[in-house]
């Protein structure tokens, strides 16, 4: 059953106030990150951060993607309004492609993100890694008693 809290916050657009009062309170965030996922959408947005890219020039900066995966991620993303596509009336024809300001909006929680990786996740772990890897077993902290 619905719970008529949710879906009243869902029809005024607070969806995210209250969400912990819903039978699926991850429903924003599901909502939210809906635009970010997909193969390839976080590539495609990095390589499109650094600079405007034409398809070929983007097809090349991401080896192992198709170009009918990167065509599908660029529409999806173009929808989602993350990415702008520009076409320009010359022969031959020439398109271009660049984040929007809504993708530069995401730019804060990409740096909280790169900060718990650097704390928690598997950037924390590769540098623990690395660092017992080439510190003197001395100097290693002694187990937990």
């Amino acid at each position: 059953m619905k719970n008529p809290d949710l879906m009243k916050n869902q029809n005024n657009g607070t969806a995210g106030e209250n969400a912990c009062d819903g039978d699926l309170p991850y429903l924003p965030f599901l909502e939210a990150m809906r635009p970010l996922t997909g193969k390839w959408k976080i590539e495609i947005m990095w390589a499109l951060a650094q600079k405007t890219h034409r398809f070929g020039e983007l097809r090349r900066a991401l080896p192992g993607i198709t170009q009918h995966m990167l065509a599908q991620q660029l529409r999806d993303l173009e929808a989602d309004g993350l990415v702008k596509r520009t076409a320009h009336a010359v022969v031959p024809p020439r398109v271009e492609y660049e984040i929007t300001e809504a993708a530069y909006g995401l730019k804060p929680v990409f740096k909280a993100f790169i900060a718990w990786s650097e704390q928690y996740g598997p950037i924390a772990r590769r540098q623990k890694a690395w660092a017992e890897k080439t510190m003197p077993e001395s100097w290693q902290a002694a187990p937990p008693a």
